[in-house]
């Protein structure tokens, strides 16, 4: 990925240098660099707020209880995962945190969450199904308020950055929907996974 963004910033300024517009380069680079600075203040803001508040409903229960409201959905969207796992805790954090628009909260809670499925899988060289699940999950991204996405219009001058929640809902349904459809069909081409025995040395 560093070698394809080198080659478009090259690309850029030989451009540039050849029609003579190489103060346009500079000029670009300036202004967002500033601007970069500022969309990450707003998002540094509202990422606080949003953490604060996930915080706060971990530490009062609400998380828990989320926890066991999903728990009876998690149990058919995860059917290998054992009863009363606390995988399933952080599973609840990662789609609340997803919810929300928190891309970034949501990413280690996902990351956990991986690491616990990874112990119950029986094949370690391989995905299985549930891991699949919650990727796929993850990928679709359901919002109900796309915060970071409301913050960087907010940065950016947006009159009314709140008027995308209606029509992202609609689209990440959609697709959070189709990821789920699709992970289940696939489980059902694909061969079960099976417990694999260790070599044993002579």
């Amino acid at each position: 990925m560093n070698y394809i963004w080198f080659l478009i910033i090259l690309i850029s300024v030989i451009s540039a240098a050849y029609t003579g517009r190489i103060d346009a380069v500079v000029n670009s680079v300036m202004t967002g660099a500033q601007k970069s600075i500022e969309i990450g203040l707003y998002l540094a803001g509202i990422m606080a707020f949003w953490l604060g508040i996930m915080k706060i409903a971990e530490k009062s229960g609400l998380v828990s209880s989320i926890a066991r409201l999903i728990t009876p959905v998690a149990k058919k969207l995860f059917p290998d995962v054992p009863d009363n796992d606390p995988v399933i805790g952080d599973i609840a954090m990662n789609f609340t945190a997803n919810a929300f628009g928190l891309s970034n909260a949501a990413t280690p809670m996902g990351i956990e969450a991986m690491k616990k499925l990874q112990k119950l899988n029986k094949d370690k060289e391989s995905a299985s199904n549930d891991m699949c699940t919650l990727l796929a999950m993850n990928t679709a991204g359901w919002q109900i308020i796309p915060a970071t996405v409301i913050a960087v219009l907010v940065s950016c001058g947006s009159k009314n950055p709140a008027e995308i929640v209606f029509p992202t809902l609609i689209v990440t349904t959609i697709a959070f929907i189709s990821a789920i459809i699709g992970v289940k069909v696939l489980e059902r081409v694909w061969t079960p996974q099976t417990l694999k025995k260790e070599p044993h040395n002579d």
